[in-house]
């Protein structure tokens, strides 16, 4: 095993560290880690990347499920037109696409530039949102939806999950909290049913159908990040996760420098 390899599962293992301890953020990791440590190509980075965070996001929605902090309703709701999303993307777009999607002049804008480029960019508001402090709001009355937003919301979100393959934590939470007037604890559980239905609906009903599969070690990767899970659950009760999740953030704000880097001015 290469060192690169062995830094991948350790890569993995980190992803569930961190979901584990500050209960997101770790899933944005997948994309670089395949990319970078397994020299996975943009299609299978991103649909492994589907599959794991949707895993792992399906662990914590749990989780949450259990301290009564998902809204089944709402996730129906946002769930189902992010579901629809990001399968048509992943099942008819994405194998649709071109390797080289524009040329000018001697540069070639690649499928790679496109989808880790606006995976880098989306990674900045993600970053942002680790450095805030989230506020408990009183939710007056009962949870109502706004229809018609929610329906370009989830699309919206599912294609952009589709595209990228992380979770969109970071878009979904804050329109849980305006388009139905649901209070934050209950969102952010809410948002882990809802990421992990459209990630693996994404990945079973669209890369499943047009990839091949290398089912061992997508086992073996979410198998760690599970591992690593449950042991940063168990230090979150001895870590402040806040002062973490600020560390992360600006993690993330390096990562997504380094992931423009890579891409725009490292010949591949």
């Amino acid at each position: 095993m290469e060192i690169l390899e062995i830094l991948g599962y350790l890569g993995a293992l980190l992803i569930g560290l961190s979901l584990g301890l500050i209960g997101g953020g770790g899933s944005i990791l997948a994309v670089p880690v395949l990319a970078y440590l397994f020299s996975a190509n943009a299609k299978f980075a991103t649909a492994y990347s589907l599959f794991i965070v949707g895993a792992s996001a399906l662990v914590g929605g749990i989780k949450q499920h259990f301290k009564g902090y998902v809204d089944w309703r709402t996730a129906v709701v946002f769930g189902l037109p992010a579901i629809a999303g990001v399968s048509i993307i992943r099942k008819y777009v994405i194998p649709s696409l071109p390797d080289v999607l524009f040329t000018m002049g001697i540069f070639d804008f690649t499928l790679r530039m496109g989808m880790f480029g606006l995976f880098a960019i989306l990674m900045i508001p993600a970053g942002i949102s680790m450095l805030k402090v989230r506020k408990e709001r009183d939710v007056i009355g009962n949870v109502k939806y706004n229809y018609p937003l929610i329906l370009v919301e989830g699309l919206l979100v599912g294609s952009i999950t589709g595209f990228i393959g992380a979770g969109g934590g970071f878009l979904i939470i804050p329109a849980l909290v305006i388009l139905a007037n649901v209070e934050m604890k209950v969102a952010i559980g809410t948002s882990l049913i809802i990421i992990a239905a459209k990630s693996l609906s994404g990945f079973f009903l669209g890369d499943a159908f047009t990839m091949d599969i290398d089912w061992q070690f997508l086992s073996i990767f979410t198998s760690l990040s599970f591992v690593g899970i449950f042991i940063g659950s168990y230090l979150s009760n001895f870590i402040d996760g806040a002062k973490l999740k600020k560390g992360f953030g600006y993690f993330i704000f390096v990562m997504a420098a380094f992931i423009f880097y890579m891409e725009f001015f490292v010949k591949h």
